[in-house]
């Protein structure tokens, strides 16, 4: 009774057969997703290794298999490297420097085949700028160029491009100022025609040829590229060879470009201001020569403001040794403005020369006799016995009157004669300082108007 009972044991049997058969089903159905796999089109196409994540570029290239710091085809013909560019923008002028500042897209196409690869869909492979420091690329730069760089926001603006045949596409993003000659002897009416040259610095036409892709073609421009004070008239491109005596002759592309100057702005800022200073000087002939306070402060203010206006042009041109267009015209207008100053000098200076002449007249008697006392000299008086002569005796006989009468007659007629002839003299030689203010009136602005139309016949 007081034993323990053992606990039971249950056990799961499974007929083997069954086990057997489920086999096979299985097999059947991973056989028949297999099939159903092997006919999708989208996985039945074989894998690209361009595009694998598996296969690094420089293994693709075979950049390690090759050097790259000789240039393709090295020993046999120059390499073929085209150039096209496309212009972004032309950022300023500066004529006090003579030089341009140009934003542009340069590329460069050749074809390496070093850089080959493998590709059944014929896919090209784009790369940055990293990969540019393991191959060769063309050695460009920019002739007589200042200043220039590679934009890098938010990164270096550099492209690569290869193509399964080893054709390259090397592409970047360039600001250039670069020297421009410029001829300001028709300033402001003037035409500047400037170039950006692109050369090769170590390789001549013997190891690389340079020439424009798509000929004239090859340059494009951003149709809303405008400057303030230029209009852009013409791009075009042309082909050269520069030759140096040291290393010898290269190929030299250049982007030309003709800028013509807008005028309206130095007619408003230069040539109306210094018209109306002319304009204004002119003004004194019309005031009277005595108002000496009003002609005097009119005539130095013109001076001093065209002095003004010639020193603010040149202060932004450039130190030439020539003439420029707009000297001519301010330094002509200049010399009317002191010649009408000088014309109220030489006016004031005769009317006080006449004045002082009719004031010394004014002042001499009406008789220039060297007789003291006036009333013996009068012709017709009588005089009696107690009259005084000339010689200071008394005179008692009618003998001597009538002898004295004589003499005084023909002396005072002698001294009137005299006078009358030196009266006549003077205003034969009486200067009418009127009538140069007249005259003036017409001759000046006259003259002017002749200049103004002779010089824009030559420059317009």
């Amino acid at each position: 009774m007081g034993r323990r009972m053992p606990a039971p044991t249950f056990c799961l049997v499974f007929p083997s057969n069954d086990i057997r058969a489920s086999r096979p089903q299985r097999q059947r159905r991973e056989a028949h997703g297999e099939v159903h796999k092997q006919g999708s089109p989208i996985l039945k196409r074989s894998p690209d290794i361009t595009k694998s994540p598996l296969t690094k570029s420089e293994q693709l290239l075979r950049i390690d298999d090759h050097d790259f710091s000789m240039r393709p085809g090295f020993g046999g013909p120059a390499i073929p490297v085209g150039v096209d560019v496309q212009v972004e923008s032309l950022d300023s002028i500066s004529e006090v420097d003579m030089d341009f500042t140009m934003t542009l897209y340069l590329r460069h196409y050749w074809k390496d085949e070093r850089l080959s690869f493998p590709s059944t869909n014929n896919q090209s492979m784009t790369f940055d700028g990293r990969l540019v420091k393991k191959i060769w690329v063309p050695d460009m730069f920019f002739v007589h160029s200042k200043r220039s760089f590679i934009h890098d926001t938010t990164t270096d603006n550099v492209m690569l491009r290869v193509q399964p045949d080893g054709k390259v596409l090397y592409s970047l993003r360039v600001t250039v100022t670069a020297m421009c000659n410029m001829d300001f002897s028709r300033f402001p009416l003037d035409t500047q025609t400037c170039s950006l040259e692109i050369e090769s610095y170590a390789y001549t036409e013997d190891d690389l040829m340079l020439y424009w892709k798509n000929g004239n073609d090859s340059l494009k421009t951003d149709e809303r590229i405008s400057l303030s004070q230029f209009l852009i008239q013409e791009f075009h491109t042309t082909t050269k060879l520069a030759f140096y005596s040291s290393t010898g002759w290269y190929n030299r592309l250049y982007i030309n470009f003709t800028l013509r100057r807008h005028i309206f702005f130095f007619l408003l800022q230069t040539y109306f201001p210094a018209t109306l200073m002319v304009m204004l000087s002119w003004v004194s002939f019309w005031i009277d020569r005595r108002a000496v306070p009003a002609r005097v402060p009119l005539g130095i203010t013109t001076v001093l403001t065209m002095s003004t206006i010639i020193t603010g042009v040149n202060a932004s041109m450039p130190r030439v040794s020539y003439i420029k267009a707009v000297d001519i015209y301010l330094w002509v207008s200049f010399v009317f403005v002191f010649l009408s100053v000088l014309e109220y000098a030489a006016v004031n200076y005769l009317t006080t020369v006449q004045e002082r002449k009719e004031r010394k007249l004014r002042e001499r008697p009406a008789c220039a006799c060297s007789l003291p006392q006036p009333r013996a000299m009068m012709v017709d008086g009588s005089y009696n016995d107690g009259d005084v002569n000339d010689m200071g005796h008394f005179m008692s006989h009618e003998d001597g009157d009538k002898q004295d009468r004589m003499m005084v007659q023909l002396a005072l007629g002698s001294e009137r004669g005299s006078a009358r002839r030196k009266n006549q003299r003077y205003v034969s030689m009486r200067i009418d300082t009127h009538a140069i203010d007249k005259y003036s009136r017409i001759i000046f602005p006259g003259a002017y108007i002749l200049f103004n139309l002779i010089y824009w016949s030559i420059f317009s």
